[in-house]
């Protein structure tokens, strides 16, 4: 069946900025309504403005997502505002920067609950909506993180492993309705989460701002570019939508070398 993104509404979680703003464009642009979701007002109003001008129908929603009852009340109000919710787009996330030994256990919780637990917990709420309609979507935004692990990110590195499975999982049991699954890698996108990763607790900020540094030249692929890389993979019906050649070439090692990819991969880092 084809997918006719003028059929409904699609939410969209961190759309104030990165990959979810830009996404935000692109679906406008393709005659998506939307509701736009993120816990920065301000920044998300700014996104709603830049929508408006493409002439489609679109509302914002102010929530903390790293909060259960937030996410709770966030999912009752997007069924009481919207009878055609066809698409979710679990978008939002954070970055923390730390080795597993210099992250508190309290900020390991705190990513978890934005990177996995709102998405599961928004999904679970509008699955119902969601299977009202002919044909609907669910997009999980995971990581190339989520395929392959990296030193000083264990919890985000967990938290999109953990997104990846979760939604592996919920994809074949939605596979007799009519919802499709995909789950989003991207590899290096020109976004702040890197410049506003939180610190842990245990780390030498200094030397974590010096590595952050390094980490943003290598985030080459515009939030444009993946928003149309992403939106094209949902009208296909895509189970996954890797973004950028880093991501296509990550994801190439880990499966040719599964017990050997991280030695292979810091080898080419180290490469002048």
């Amino acid at each position: 069946m084809s997918w006719n993104w003028k059929s409904g509404t699609v939410v969209v979680t961190g759309a104030a900025n990165g990959i979810g703003a830009a996404l935000a464009l692109e679906l406008a642009q393709r005659g998506a309504s939307l509701a736009l979701v993120d816990v920065d007002a301000a920044a998300l109003e700014v996104t709603n403005a830049r929508v408006g001008s493409y002439g489609v129908r679109s509302r914002t929603y102010r929530a903390d997502l790293g909060r259960s009852n937030e996410v709770e009340t966030l999912a009752q109000r997007l069924i009481a505002d919207h009878d055609d919710i066809i698409c979710l787009i679990n978008n939002a996330g954070v970055g923390m920067v730390g080795t597993i030994e210099q992250v508190d256990p309290d900020e390991f919780e705190w990513l978890f609950d934005i990177n996995f637990w709102a998405p599961v917990r928004l999904t679970r709420a509008l699955i119902p909506e969601l299977r009202r309609r002919e044909a609907a979507r669910i997009v999980n935004v995971s990581s190339i993180l989520g395929i392959i692990a990296a030193p000083g990110q264990g919890p985000y590195v967990a938290s999109k492993f953990a997104l990846r499975g979760y939604s592996e999982t919920l994809s074949t049991e939605l596979a007799d309705s009519g919802i499709a699954l995909s789950t989003v890698y991207p590899g290096g996108v020109a976004t702040d989460i890197a410049r506003s990763a939180k610190m842990a607790s245990g780390v030498d900020h200094e030397a974590a701002k010096n590595d952050l540094a390094r980490y943003e030249k290598g985030l080459t692929t515009s939030p444009a570019d993946a928003a149309k890389i992403i939106a094209d993979g949902i009208e296909r019906s895509d189970a996954r939508i890797l973004i950028g050649k880093d991501a296509k070439r990550a994801d190439l090692i880990q499966r040719l070398f599964p017990s050997r990819y991280l030695k292979i991969i810091a080898r080419k880092m180290a490469r002048p």
